[in-house]
């Protein structure tokens, strides 16, 4: 069996299973942000009542009103917060980061658990070898709160082996948006994917982070990559980082394998209307951008903020551009303020926001209006998500959104660094 399988078998309390099979497992966390908590709770509480068998198991993360602009959003975030402390539940509220890096980083996620949210990016959590998957609010509501349980149709395995070197200047973001391009959007529907190969080896844990957070751009059930001492030795840097439900798969090639060499990917850039509209840097340098961000499910990382840095350093942005700088987490916020990087952006001209989902679905920040367009390390661009429906939302790496802040454009980050070296070597 492989790893889903694995894990849904011990789950549901049977010796084996194989795709296609449907089996009812116990869930072992339910994460939901701000929006999806207010709906769940407001059905459980007219259609189910019952108290809740395993309050322990839902976790709430308040990331997108993290600063309520109306009364009715600050009615919503006071009603989970009554809901939440009413049915014991935990309850991480304003400020804490984004809902899937806070309950990575608070060890809420482990390997060999099932995790369900309502957010469509929850699988991205497989990239700690959990099975972690988008469930509708009902199923939540009627199933996982009332039963501590849900049920699942065991998906056919796809591999998709990522092998070669990235050339200077590239990074695994750039990769990761070539990967929906080359695979196609909704072509591995209700699919497992492993992300396996020589390159996703080598990556450090927030590297891999960026893969399995494709999967709902791909179609695909769900995405993971098989645990290992990378695995291992970041779990247990968590709080009750428990590797006790460790998993692997038994190593059983798949009957779809999917193939490629990452040597000669160069920096991307995903431009409207969809995630898989995928283009090297070099076709779309030169268009206008008023705003940059770094935040959201895909961005906002550590590393994102240092890229951005390298880009920066000792520059400022381009006058018609506002950056906003979004950590995905106080975590993450603490380790960019211990390296000097929050007043160091901060002297390039970027915004400061708390930790949040940052401008997505503009419910805090970040609105544009029609002819505005944005280039972010955000995971989605469709019309209309981050305001007029006639402003536009390109998609690309730290490097390129912190270029292109600089410039006024979208730009190719190779020519900026390259620049900044030989400048400091003169």
């Amino acid at each position: 069996m492989n790893l889903v399988e694995k894990i849904l078998a011990r789950a549901s309390g049977k010796e084996s299973v194989a795709a296609g099979d449907v089996v009812v497992a116990d869930v072992d966390r339910l994460v939901m942000h701000d929006l999806s908590a207010y709906l769940t709770s407001k059905v459980y509480e007219e259609r189910i009542g019952t108290e809740l068998p395993y309050p322990d198991r839902v976790v709430t993360v308040f990331d997108h009103h993290f600063s309520p602009p109306t009364e009715h959003q600050a009615d919503v975030l006071n009603w989970n917060r009554a809901w939440s402390k009413r049915r014991g539940t935990r309850l991480f509220d304003c400020g804490n980061g984004n809902i899937h890096n806070v309950l990575m980083q608070s060890g809420l996620a482990l390997p060999g658990q099932i995790v369900v949210g309502s957010d469509s990016h929850t699988p991205v959590h497989g990239a700690v070898g959990a099975l972690a998957v988008a469930l509708g609010n009902d199923s939540h509501a009627g199933t996982v709160m009332p039963f501590g349980k849900a049920w699942f149709r065991v998906p056919e395995l796809v591999q998709i082996e990522l092998s070669g070197q990235l050339q200077p200047g590239v990074t695994p973001r750039d990769v990761a948006l070539w990967l929906v391009k080359e695979l196609g959007e909704g072509s591995v529907i209700y699919k497992a994917l492993e992300f396996t190969g020589p390159f996703i080896k080598n990556l450090d844990f927030w590297d891999r982070w960026l893969f399995p957070v494709l999967c709902v751009d791909l179609g695909a059930k769900c995405g993971y990559i098989e645990p290992d001492a990378v695995t291992r030795s970041f779990v247990q840097s968590l709080p009750g980082g428990s590797l006790d439900g460790l998993v692997n798969g038994d190593g059983d090639p798949a009957s779809d394998i999917r193939r490629f060499d990452v040597g000669a990917v160069a920096p991307q850039v995903a431009a409207p209307p969809t995630v898989g509209n995928v283009h090297g840097v070099d076709e779309l340098a030169g268009t206008p951008v008023q705003w940059a961000e770094l935040g959201g499910h895909s961005g906002g990382r550590v590393k994102d903020f240092v890229l951005a840095a390298e880009v920066l350093r000792g520059r400022h942005i381009h006058p018609d551009v506002k950056l906003n700088l979004v950590p995905g987490s106080r975590e993450v916020f603490r380790q960019v303020l211990e390296l000097g990087l929050v007043a160091e952006l901060h002297e390039a001209g970027g915004t400061w926001f708390p930790p949040s989902t940052g401008s997505n679905q503009m419910v805090n920040m970040g609105a544009m209006s029609a002819g505005e367009a944005m280039i972010s390390t955000h995971a989605r661009n469709f019309p209309g998500r981050n305001g007029s429906t006639h402003s536009s939302m390109y998609l690309a790496a730290a490097h390129t959104v912190a270029a292109s802040a600089l410039v006024g454009t979208i730009a190719d980050p190779r020519n900026i660094v390259e620049n900044a070296v030989k400048e400091k070597e003169a």
